[in-house]
């Protein structure tokens, strides 16, 4: 098995956690390879007894590799779907951050669990992906035209509304007076969607759900719509331009441009443990259920 390893960045408990890793992937033979720069600071900070390969890009990772771990939080998580993109390489998310819902392998809890991967002991959880249509002049600006969260369109420079016009499969759906509209994938309902508003959604569920952000229009409310749908939508405002996102990465666009959005042709696989499944993340990250009563 070949194991990939990734970190935005590095922080001092991430020695421990990168020797856990490697301690629980030697006894079975496996190969490891870092991401370049974060590699680099494993060297500089003399975490590593051995020489190991690297890579820089998507283009570097072979088709084989087994995993792809990602250490940090679910920010992180969705960096490692820009390397994999449409390779199917699994992801496994190693959790330094505070919630967690994508990257759920608690630190403590990597000797236990990277074992599991060798005997099978593991399901995959497919994640849905969103992408600007190539007819979408903006797409062009971004690294990488996907987005594993949400694409969310929001107001710059102004504490003015801005007015969304909607289409879905170009039927009218509602003119939106709002700070903006976040289109979000089940994977992205525990994120910006669920701060306003929005609906939780299982990880298996084949839909979207478009929520607008601080709405004018008392009676809007969060949509959920079939995942094979083609959403397009126009924005005018005070401003000459507004902001478009995917995930973390942001562009101008300039106002009255045409927004089309629709579901990515690829998916991307994240690795989900018996003891870590979704429904016991929300019971431990979102407290459900927490109540003296139960």
């Amino acid at each position: 098995m070949k194991f990939a390893i990734y970190a935005q960045n590095y922080k001092p408990n991430y020695k421990e956690i990168v020797e856990r890793l490697v301690r629980a992937v030697q006894p079975h033979n496996a190969t490891v390879i870092f991401e370049k720069e974060f590699y680099n600071l494993l060297q500089e900070n003399k975490v590593l007894d051995f020489e190991y390969e690297t890579f820089s890009s998507h283009a570097d990772i072979d088709d084989d590799t087994s995993f792809f771990v990602s250490i940090g939080g679910d920010g992180t998580m969705l960096r490692a779907a820009n390397f994999v993109k449409s390779k199917n390489i699994p992801i496994v998310g190693v959790n330094t951050g505070r919630l967690g819902f994508l990257a759920n392998v608690q630190q403590e809890a990597i000797g236990f669990l990277i074992p599991l991967l060798f005997s099978n002991q593991y399901t995959l959880s497919r994640r849905t992906l969103l992408q600007l249509d190539e007819s979408t002049e903006a797409a062009t600006n971004f690294s990488v035209n996907f987005a594993l969260n949400e694409i969310t369109i929001s107001r710059k420079n102004s504490t003015s509304m801005i007015t969304v016009e909607t289409y879905i499969n170009n039927e009218y759906l509602a003119t939106y007076w709002a700070d903006g509209i976040i289109v979000s994938t089940p994977t992205g309902s525990t994120g910006y969607n669920l701060s306003c508003g929005g609906p939780i959604i299982t990880p298996d569920s084949n839909c979207l759900v478009i929520t607008p952000i601080a709405p004018h229009n008392l009676t809007t409310r969060p949509l959920i719509i079939n995942d094979r749908s083609k959403i397009r939508m126009k924005v005018t405002s005070r401003e000459p331009e507004f902001l478009l996102s995917l995930d973390s990465e942001t562009t101008n666009v300039e106002n009255a441009s045409n927004i089309e959005i629709s579901l990515s042709n690829h998916t991307v696989n994240m690795v989900e443990f018996p003891s870590v499944t979704f429904l016991k993340t929300l019971r431990s990250k979102l407290f459900w259920g927490e109540d003296k009563r139960n």
